[in-house]
This record gives C-alpha cells, structure tokens and sequence, in this order.
C-alpha cells in the first residue's frame, strides 16, 4: 500500500486525488472541514456521515475480513493508537461474533425448553418471566447479531443484502426486540421488589396470569413505539459500522425533531431501565437487612439463641439469582448506553467530550455479549437449572444406548 494512503480509519476518504502526507496535515479539498482533535464542521455538505468510519466509498471488497487483517498487518507501524485499537476490535469481532451466534442460539433455546417443560424449583410466575427474558434474548441474537453485526463484518458475502428494501422493517423489529429484552429484566425486578417487600400485595400481583399481562403489555408497546424507525430508515442497508445500520438521509440525521425522537429512545431503553433496576434493587437490599435485623433480634430475645431464619434461607437463592442479572445487565450494557447519549448530545451541538469510534464497538461486544449470559446464570444460581439442563443434554445419548440395548 502506498505510504501516503495509510492514514487515520476515523477521516479515511479514499477518493480524494491529493493529500499532503505531513502527519495529520492533509488537503481534503473541503472547504470548511476543522479536524482539530476531531471537532469537525458537520455542515459541510460533502462530510461523511458515519462519525469518524470508513468513508462509505471504500470498495466492498475492502471491507471483509480479510481486509482487516491484511491492513493491520501491513499498516501497523503507520497507525495511532486509537487506529490500532479499532483494527484490533474488528479483528477479534470477525471470530467473537460468529462464536457468539453460535453459542447464543442454542443456550437460550435450551433454556427456553427447560424453563417450559421440567421443573426446576422456581414458581411458575418466575419462570414466565426468566422464559420471556430468554426469548427476548434469542430474538436479540437473531436480528441483531447474525442479521446486521456479522453482515457487517463479512460484507463481501453478504452483499446481497443491499437489495433487500426490508432494512427499515429490520430495525423496527430489531429495536423492538431489544426493548422488549431490557424490560422484561426490569419487570422481572419488579416482581421480585414486589415478592420480597411488599407481602400484602404479593398474592396478587406475583401470579402467572398477571405475568402474562405485564409481559404480552411490555411486548405490545415495545413494538408500537418502535414503528419510527420504519419513517426515520431508509429501506436500503448500508453495511456500516456505525449506530444506524441503515441508509439515513442528512435531513433526518440533522433534523431537530428526529434527533429528539432518538434521543428519548436512547432514554427509555436502557437509560431509564437503569435507573429503575438499581433502584428497585436498592429497596430490596434496605428491606432485605432491616427485616432481617428485626427477626433476628426477636429470635434471641425470645429463645436466648440466634438460628437461621428459614424464611430468608428459602429465599436466598431467588435473591442471588434477582441481583446477579441486575448486575450483569447493568455492567453489559452501561458502555453502548453512554455513547448513544453522547452521540446524539454531539450532534446536538454538545462537543465538550470525544468518545473514540472504538467505544461504541466495544459496547456493541458487551450488550450482544449479554444476550447469552443468562442460561449461566441460572446454572450458577439455580441447582434445579442446572441439573434440569444436564438431564436435558444427556436425553439424546441415553436414548440412543437404550435403543442399541434393545
């Protein structure tokens, strides 16, 4: 590759006929560019639109994986430290991804069928909606992971997909699903918040039927509220790595009220999920201690002896298996959460704070990463779980010797 095309992956634009090579001093040819620590003038008319990526004119086949470690390799020593990072993650995702896809499907399907048809200790309240979660996991996977994160990745084989007109349908359901995964984990709180602190209203509102309720109310609204995408979209894919994953045009991109309406998308989920699970989570803890406190004070007053309370004994496991997805929620998720905040306060005009393009890669990683963690975690949690699975997995193989016995 020549010397002088080796250059920064956030401001590449390949089509420009001349560039001065003096390390950061080149000639874009546009008129009111200002690439000073990354303040770009982004009314200029001809700027590329995907903050900082690739320009959208590099050739197709250039961008497959074998492009990114081809160019890592050979432009290493060229590169910053920031270019290096973002080849490195590219690099990793081009195998992360496709494992991923490949462990996600079938956990959460495994849950989803153990959860259903054998019993595993838990109410059947609580198991709609750990079932729920899962599937909103398995849709995650599906649309998000394999659908647009992996095309993206090996764009050269998935070309075909730039004439599908469906990518607006896609991130309608993609969006929705998303949403639907973040608030069942958030009812799913609720629940327990309910369960654990507020008995008078337990019998009531822990019941299936009413599990039922709240999740098919979640999964209605989380599809109505989404159907923006479809008119803010364009129905051609781009291909790209950047936030949206179809072609949008400048009108909407700098438009006031569309910015708007993202910007309290990206605030319903996951921003205000987060604020309500730590809350929810910190009621329970305070609720959790004081009546502890009390009970066991009552019990060495009245028998001279502290025992174990068996109530909070029987529900221990409920507790850690409560906190343990609240937690893994929370840390998967707070990445992608603050740069689809800032990216939108950037467009608004509120450029105090740069956010490298590799924070929103590396955000991706973990929220889709997310997606497959709650089968472990009900293994580690939940004894019954864990044994149900094992009895699942080996359902195949002992039929098999029984059949070869006969």
């Amino acid at each position: 590759m020549v010397r002088g095309e080796r250059q920064n992956l956030r401001t590449m634009n390949r089509n420009v006929p001349t560039m001065d090579q003096n390390l950061g001093t080149m000639d874009w040819n546009l008129p009111t560019m200002d690439r000073n620590l990354g303040t770009m003038d982004w009314n200029v008319s001809t700027m590329d639109q995907n903050l900082g990526t690739m320009n959208r004119n590099v050739p197709t086949k250039d961008r497959s994986v074998f492009y990114w470690i081809s160019q890592f390799t050979a432009d290493y020593w060229w590169m910053t430290s920031v270019d290096r990072i973002v080849y490195l993650l590219n690099v990793i995702q081009c195998f992360y991804y496709p494992l991923l896809a490949i462990v996600g499907v079938p956990v959460n399907i495994i849950t989803i069928v153990t959860l259903t048809s054998r019993n595993c200790g838990l109410s059947k309240c609580v198991t709609q909606y750990l079932v729920a979660m899962s599937a909103g996991d398995l849709l995650v996977v599906i649309l998000d992971l394999i659908l647009r994160h992996i095309p993206i990745l090996y764009r050269e084989q998935f070309d075909f997909l730039l004439s599908l007109p469906v990518c607006n349908i896609h991130a309608v359901l993609l969006y929705a699903a998303t949403d639907c995964s973040v608030w069942f984990t958030v009812t799913f709180t609720f629940d327990r918040f309910v369960a654990i602190c507020c008995p008078k209203l337990k019998s009531k509102y822990c019941s299936e039927k009413s599990a039922a309720v709240v999740l098919g109310t979640v999964t209605v609204l989380s599809c109505l509220k989404n159907i923006f995408w479809y008119f803010m979209l364009f129905n051609r894919y781009s291909l790209m790595n950047e936030p949206w994953f179809c072609d949008v045009t400048e009108n909407v991109l700098f438009s006031p009220v569309w910015t708007t309406i993202e910007f309290l998308h990206n605030i319903q989920t996951p921003t205000v999920p987060f604020v309500l699970i730590l809350l929810l989570n910190a009621f329970t803890v305070r609720h959790i201690l004081v009546s502890s406190r009390a009970c066991r004070r009552l019990r060495a007053h009245s028998s001279g002896e502290n025992p174990r309370d068996p109530e909070m004994e029987s529900r221990r496991k409920s507790i850690i298996l409560l906190f343990v997805i609240s937690a893994n929620f929370i840390l998967l998720w707070s990445t992608l959460m603050v740069y689809s905040i800032w990216i939108r306060m950037y467009y608004l005009g509120y450029r105090s704070v740069w956010l490298d393009f590799y924070v929103m890669e590396f955000g991706f990683m973990l929220q889709l990463t997310s997606c497959c963690t709650n089968t472990a975690i009900y293994a580690v949690t939940q004894t019954h779980f864990r044994q149900q699975v094992i009895n699942l997995l080996k359902y195949p193989l002992t039929s098999i010797l029984q059949l070869i016995r006969r």
